[in-house]
């Protein structure tokens, strides 16, 4: 067998540590065309219903139809009403002033881009004044649906929409903390506040009828924000999902190096002894996830058709490349 040269240990770790300039410009380009959807979703679905979401796209629409008709000279197109987008790019400069001081602004570049992209999808995509899909239920679960998913897109690729997740951003730099339960409560007040707007053409509407108009805006607002959340959660899930693979073969050594270069994944190379021959065998060990799987068996096919692989699902790994480990 053909001596396998030693990988140079610097150029594996270099090759590992940092991404290839074309990887990098498709997360950058995830990111912006991920959050088209998201944007379209409000601009098509939820603005024509008058439905009222969580976090801050919750908040631009409570200032959206709270200003209706309040500078018919400075946003005529829509309806005198400050836009979603300049309110979201508003509050979010704000909010990614105070990230940039508190964690520096490396941390916050794709932030940075997510939150200009969103704002310029607002702008572009037309505002409807009849819905996409007229039966409200459906309308506020198809689209969480697609918001969620879109919103998925940007942040398996480290971006985000800004909003809360800045804040998320500024407090874990400082404090270890778990704010799902914070961001729940935030949400039912965003949404439970939009009981005080204004009701549409309220004029020709009994009081019971306007009540009725009120509790049905919650409760699709709710719906709407239920219906994301499960999609942003299976969606990340699946994306996140991870695998360990333990390799076999006499090229343990190209194998490994080859996975380092090319899928820039760790691997781990354990000393093992077959028990039927007597032999010693490296084993190779590697995590990585579902989506990179492929690209691995690749590898070890074109190395090592008769390589010995075994797979197995991870419930969650945690580290660099992966999630982060926090404590509660």
């Amino acid at each position: 067998m053909p001596q396998t040269e030693k990988p140079n240990i610097k150029q594996t770790l270099e090759a590992y540590y940092h991404k290839p300039a074309v990887v990098t410009i498709t997360e950058y380009i995830c990111i912006i065309f991920g959050l088209f959807p998201f944007a379209l979703m409000v601009n098509w679905i939820f603005v024509p219903h008058n439905v009222v979401g969580g976090g801050l796209t919750g908040i631009c629409s409570l200032i959206f139809y709270a200003t209706q008709g309040l500078f018919d000279n400075a946003f005529a197109e829509y309806g005198g009403a400050i836009p979603i987008w300049l309110s979201s790019l508003s509050i979010n400069i704000l909010l990614l002033i105070a990230a940039i001081v508190s964690v520096g602004w490396r941390f916050c570049v794709r932030t940075i881009v997510g939150v200009f992209a969103l704002a310029f999808w607002y702008r572009v995509i037309p505002l409807r004044t009849t819905p996409l899909i007229e039966d409200p239920v459906t309308a506020c679960i198809v689209g969480g649906i697609v918001f969620g998913i879109g919103l998925g897109i940007a942040m398996v690729n480290n971006g985000s929409s800004g909003g809360t997740d800045i804040i998320a951003m500024i407090v874990n730099q400082h404090h270890d903390i778990s704010l799902g339960r914070v961001m729940v409560i935030c949400d039912f007040i965003i949404i439970a506040s939009s009981y005080l707007l204004p009701v549409p053409d309220s004029a020709s509407l009994t009081q019971s009828e306007i009540f009725d108009f009120k509790v049905k805006r919650i409760m699709y607002g709710l719906c709407m924000t239920v219906s994301y959340t499960f999609s942003l959660d299976w969606f990340m899930s699946r994306m996140h999902q991870s695998v360990q693979l333990m390799i076999v073969s006499k090229h343990y050594a190209q194998i490994a190096s080859d996975i380092n270069r090319t899928v820039h994944r760790g691997v781990t190379v354990l000393d093992g002894i077959g028990w039927y021959s007597q032999q010693p065998v490296k084993v190779i060990t590697v995590l990585a996830r579902e989506n990179e799987k492929s690209k691995i068996l690749k590898i070890v096919k074109q190395i090592d058709p008769d390589a010995f692989v075994s797979q197995t699902q991870a419930s969650g790994v945690f580290g660099r490349g992966f999630d982060k480990l926090k404590g509660n």
